[in-house]
């Protein structure tokens, strides 16, 4: 029985997975030792443009309650990190982190000529594209085409879902996407793939199937090892059985493994809070909350959060003034959350939002998003970002 391409993409998570060459999975075939202090990048993409100025808060900032006479914080409610400044009330782990040392919060981060499109902002945080340009590529995804060009043991990146991002998708090697190593294993051993791949030994001969046979059965290879790594040192650490909470058990686990991946990718939203902005954020952010709080823990009590960096984006923020609904409309500038055990810059990294100097309403941005990712890979990853970005950027400090 020939497989059409049409069927073989629409097999669900492991097709998803598949976009892989042969030499970057024969790295999986014996067990690449993790050396001490391996860097590892952790992604947390909050979809749907989350509100920055109800997450880092002006608490003395008379224009930001004038602007949002029911939406905004009160200055008593928020936990204060600084007389004029205080996180979201459900941010408790934060505030910890704030006040361990482990925290940065970079503002107004942007990119200029900001689109509201949601699906065409998202494209430019993830290609790391000018907002004017169209690109097919990832970020992340040119970085593992830049580090495992001729490389006999690659590295890897992995997002927790079913369906790969942009941002993982190089032009010659993507990340995998998976929910969690046992379920990719479980479909993986499924009779009908077996089938499907001893009846190609019969068929041989088309070069679009043999490609997509190829890669299924790579990926077949690449998920039983995945999942054996992942049970060398499964993490036994309480974390809430929450979406989130699950993911970064699972990242968890894989990073006190022996498995040698930099990256990690996962999402959590919809921030799209047009209306009732204030349940929908504590609800999320409870959620984000709680799961930072058990992985931050889990990764202290097993001598990994110093190599470990977490960092948070939105596709864009949202408009200063609340609109008639009790939420906000799309914006443009807005604020990211780095957490590490490794930073050399913490807490209030530059100053909050001008909000006397707006943009018809906006944000303006002052850190251009791609200089944050020129940072992450050269001084964290220690790849060549201006051959994966395109062009040079500027570097930070806070790592």
């Amino acid at each position: 029985m020939l497989l059409k391409r049409k069927e073989f993409i629409q097999l669900g998570s492991l097709a998803t997975a598949t976009m892989m060459f042969p030499k970057f999975l024969k790295a999986f075939e014996k067990p690449v030792m993790v050396p001490a202090g391996n860097k590892v990048l952790v992604v947390l993409q909050l979809s749907g443009g989350n509100d920055g100025l109800n997450t880092v808060i002006p608490v003395r900032n008379d224009i930001y309650y004038q602007s949002r006479p029911k939406l905004g914080i009160e200055k008593d409610k928020s936990l204060l990190i600084t007389d004029e400044v205080g996180l979201h009330p459900a941010l408790t782990a934060l505030k910890e982190l704030y006040d361990d040392a482990s925290l940065g919060i970079l503002n107004s981060v942007g990119y200029p000529n900001p689109d509201r499109s949601h699906f065409r902002s998202m494209d430019i945080w993830q290609t790391a594209s000018d907002s004017n340009n169209y690109v097919y590529t990832g970020w992340l995804g040119r970085y593992l085409d830049a580090q495992c060009a001729g490389c006999d043991k690659p590295t890897q990146a992995l997002e927790i879902d079913d369906i790969l991002s942009l941002a993982l998708k190089g032009e010659q090697i993507k990340g995998l996407a998976l929910k969690d190593p046992q379920r990719l294993y479980n479909t993986s051993k499924d009779n009908y793939f077996k089938d499907v791949l001893a009846d190609h030994k019969n068929n041989e001969g088309n070069h679009t199937a043999d490609y997509l046979y190829k890669t299924m059965a790579e990926t077949v290879s690449s998920a039983d090892y995945i999942f054996q790594q992942s049970k060398l040192r499964s993490s036994s650490f309480q974390y809430p059985k929450t979406e989130l909470g699950k993911s970064l058990q699972t990242i968890a686990s894989l990073i006190f493994s022996d498995i040698n991946t930099k990256v990690y990718y996962v999402s959590l939203g919809s921030f799209d809070t047009h209306v009732g902005q204030d349940g929908q954020q504590q609800r999320l952010f409870t959620e984000m909350n709680d799961a930072l709080k058990s992985f931050v823990a889990d990764l202290k009590n097993n001598n990994r959060f110093q190599d470990v960096l977490l960092m948070t984006f939105s596709e864009f923020g949202r408009r200063v003034s609340q609109n008639a609904s009790n939420g906000t409309d799309h914006g443009t500038a807005n604020n990211m959350f780095l957490i590490s055990g490794g930073l050399k810059q913490k807490g209030l990294i530059n100053a909050m939002p001008d909000l006397r100097d707006l943009n018809e309403g906006d944000l303006k941005y002052k850190i251009d998003f791609k200089d944050v990712y020129a940072t992450v890979l050269n001084k964290w990853l220690n790849a060549d970002d201006k051959k994966i970005l395109g062009k040079q950027f500027s570097y930070l400090d806070f790592i």
